[in-house]
């Protein structure tokens, strides 16, 4: 399977700094001598419009970065203010979106339900969803990591989700942020249990990418990316810096220890 390393730039960026960002990495991305991860951007809602147009401006028959959003609506359309849909997403180039990240569970109240029905809408309208899943540092400190995953990965992935159509990123929760990571270890074993989870589910997870994300930045990432298990990143504040989200890029192992 490809490794995929998705920048997750939450809300951060104007138009004129998303599009100098987006155009850095993209003509990195393009100019590759070398094989590299799958690269994509996710910026915030309404700068996804902008960044796809940068994208496809900077392709110019090398790599192509792919375009991903943070979050979308369960419905197609509908009096839904301030919402966005999968469909619409897809109809601006995305390919990927972000769904049950930590951010949009505590901050909006996602539950379980919320996030499937989320993913569920990605599959109808083409798009492939990035699914977090992650305990809290309370969680973590009374032994609850694996009960706390296994409830999330099996209630925020839809029946129809295969190993093709979905991405699942573990985060947990305590780490986003603060500096602070898993050890290699502790990453490899809830990597093993996702994928052992999603197989009993929904059945072959062999091919089935799951990122890992919480405070990845390139001084760890070659460390992190070679965990068992680990088949890219979800990164937060590192990809907002394109010297530090290259190198995030290249310590990326092109037949990584995700191999399960």
């Amino acid at each position: 399977m490809t490794p995929l390393i998705a920048g997750n730039w939450k809300m951060n960026g104007l138009l004129a700094s998303a599009r100098t960002l987006a155009e850095t990495i993209a003509a990195k991305v393009a100019g590759a001598t070398r094989a590299i991860p799958e690269v994509a951007l996710c910026p915030p809602a309404a700068l996804v419009h902008a960044v796809g147009q940068v994208i496809e401006q900077q392709a110019k028959g090398g790599q192509t970065v792919a375009l991903g959003a943070q979050d979308c609506h369960p419905k197609e359309k509908g009096a839904h203010t301030g919402d966005t849909s999968a469909w619409l997403l897809k109809d601006m180039g995305c390919r990927y979106v972000i769904v049950g990240h930590s951010e949009r569970r505590a901050d909006h109240g996602e539950t379980d339900a919320t996030v499937q029905s989320k993913a569920a809408a990605a599959h109808a309208a083409g798009l492939i969803p990035i699914v977090c899943v992650g305990e809290t540092e309370a969680e973590r400190d009374r032994g609850e990591t694996e009960a706390v995953i296994a409830r999330q990965v099996a209630g925020s992935l839809p029946a129809a989700a295969t190993a093709a159509n979905t991405v699942i990123a573990y985060e947990p929760v305590w780490a986003i942020g603060t500096g602070r990571t898993p050890t290699v270890p502790e990453i490899a074993a809830v990597h093993t249990q996702i994928r052992a989870l999603f197989a009993q589910r929904h059945g072959a997870a062999d091919g089935l990418r799951i990122l890992y994300g919480g405070s990845v930045k390139g001084s760890n990432a070659a460390e992190v990316l070679a965990a068992k298990g680990v088949n890219g990143a979800l990164v937060g504040g590192a990809s907002l810096d394109p010297v530090d989200f290259w190198r995030i890029i290249e310590a990326c192992p092109m037949s990584p220890g995700g191999a399960p």
